[in-house]
């Protein structure tokens, strides 16, 4: 799937300095880590988008990465709606093909207090009550 390759070429932005000074150099804004929405700035999304994306797909081609230009503005749209709210959690992962994990997201709710996490950790650990297992 190219999504994958766009995404895994993002993320290898964050892991890889050699990799994130050249597409830096090459984007001429920004500081070369396109990992997460978080990490794209207003110019880098610019580039992205613009003239510069076809200059991005052929760099990434360089590197192992085979995806077109329009999946590359497609995932970078993506992001940049997410980010501003325009776009759901379930719509972003659908788009980029990440399943949500809904057990994980209802497991975070149930531990978002921190007190309430000690408790369980303390009754897991000390009285051997799975505090899940009672409460199915």
């Amino acid at each position: 799937m190219a999504t994958a390759q766009v995404l895994a070429f993002m993320q290898k932005t964050a892991e890889d300095a050699k990799l994130r000074d050249e597409l830096e150099n090459l984007l001429g804004v920004g500081d070369g880590n396109i990992s997460g929405a978080a990490e794209l700035d207003a110019e880098e999304l610019a580039a992205l988008r613009g003239e510069m994306a076809p200059k991005v797909v052929d760099f990434a081609s360089q590197h192992g990465f085979e995806f077109s230009t329009e999946e590359l503005v497609q995932v970078i749209d993506s992001f940049a709606q997410h980010q501003a709210g325009e776009m759901s959690d379930d719509e972003f992962s659908e788009i980029l093909g990440v399943p949500v994990n809904r057990e994980h997201a209802e497991h975070k709710k149930r531990i978002a207090n921190p007190l309430r996490r000690l408790a369980r950790y303390l009754s897991k650990t000390y009285l051997g009550i799975d505090p899940d297992e009672e409460s199915e």
